[in-house]
């Protein structure tokens, strides 16, 4: 799980993470003296929440795959918790609540590790589905049925199942990359999270035209623009390291970053919908999981089933 490529992504992210932290501090002293300054204290807020995630994600990839999977399987458990906390739910529901944290959850992560693709990608959307709405439908309860019902679905769909098609790269079988595919998902999420900050920073130097202002005030063309572009260029110039070629990766970082765009979008517009404005506040300065995962659980399913079906003997 250390190979090469990975420790030189790895340390190139810790460099623009040095870089990011010298310059906050600098931005923070000249600007924000008194800590005052809303932009500059979230900026520095995200940086030093980047340096504990990004420290987790290595100690994971130096672990193994199971380090990896574990990882990812709390991250989902943590995301679950968040959504269904703000879900409409009865006591008809609590042997559903029960089965989608202790039963369904970790029989997802058991079929990604054991490699049952087969499975894998059809127990949440098929059988989960069909069969999770009977454990509340026994208990007799007509009570804003549908809404309680698709809302835990929708939670499962979006924490567990997207989410759990990242640690599924690492069991991918491509000829020539054997023992590196960790790096696809150091690629994937390096990719979406550049996109994602460098939207936030394009929006705020030069963005002008809101794309859906009820949804989310910040989210701007211009941004949405530069951000993409900028990942995707970034992401290109490391095609060296994976198995695609430049246009392959190029093609490949413009469709996960614009499935990250949408991700953040549709998640803003659940927020909005809940009355909240973060998922939660479990990361300073990043909210909840969900507000730092929401841009990779869309790009997630769509990475891995092009690079599966394009590049993977099974």
């Amino acid at each position: 799980m250390t190979a090469p490529n990975l420790i030189w992504l790895l340390a190139g992210v810790g460099g623009i993470l040095v870089i990011a932290t010298v310059v906050g501090e600098m931005l923070r002293l000249r600007l924000s003296p008194d800590r005052t300054n809303p932009v500059i204290e979230n900026l520095n807020a995200r940086i030093a929440a980047w340096w504990v995630m990004v420290g987790l994600l290595a100690i994971a990839f130096m672990a193994g795959k199971v380090g990896v999977v574990v990882l990812f399987a709390l991250c989902s458990f943590a995301a679950l918790r968040e959504f269904l906390t703000l879900t409409a739910y009865d006591r008809a529901d609590h042997w559903s609540l029960v089965a989608s944290f202790f039963l369904i959850l970790p029989l997802q992560y058991y079929l990604v590790m054991i490699d049952w693709y087969g499975m894998y990608a059809v127990f949440i959307p098929v059988y989960v589905f069909l069969l999770l709405p009977v454990l509340s439908a026994f208990q007799g309860t007509a009570r804003e049925f549908l809404t309680r019902v698709s809302e835990t679905q929708w939670a499962l769909m979006i924490c567990v199942y997207c989410v759990s098609h990242v640690p599924a790269l690492l069991f991918l079988q491509i000829p020539g990359f054997e023992g590196r595919n960790v790096i696809l998902i150091a690629y994937l999420i390096f990719v979406v999270q550049l996109s994602d900050v460098m939207q936030y920073v394009w929006g705020r130097l030069v963005g002008r035209r809101k794309i859906a202002p009820q949804l989310s005030p910040s989210k701007t063309w211009e941004g949405m623009i530069g951000g993409v572009l900028t990942a995707t260029v970034a992401g290109t110039a490391l095609w060296w390291m994976t198995p695609f070629l430049p246009l392959q990766a190029a093609v490949l970082c413009l469709v996960i970053t614009m499935m990250g765009f949408f991700g953040g979008l549709v998640m803003s517009a659940v927020k909005r919908d809940k009355g909240i404005k973060d998922w939660g506040h479990l990361i300073a300065g990043h909210g909840g999981f969900i507000d730092r995962l929401d841009s990779v659980i869309f790009a997630a399913p769509i990475f891995f089933h092009i690079t599966r079906y394009y590049w993977s003997l099974t």
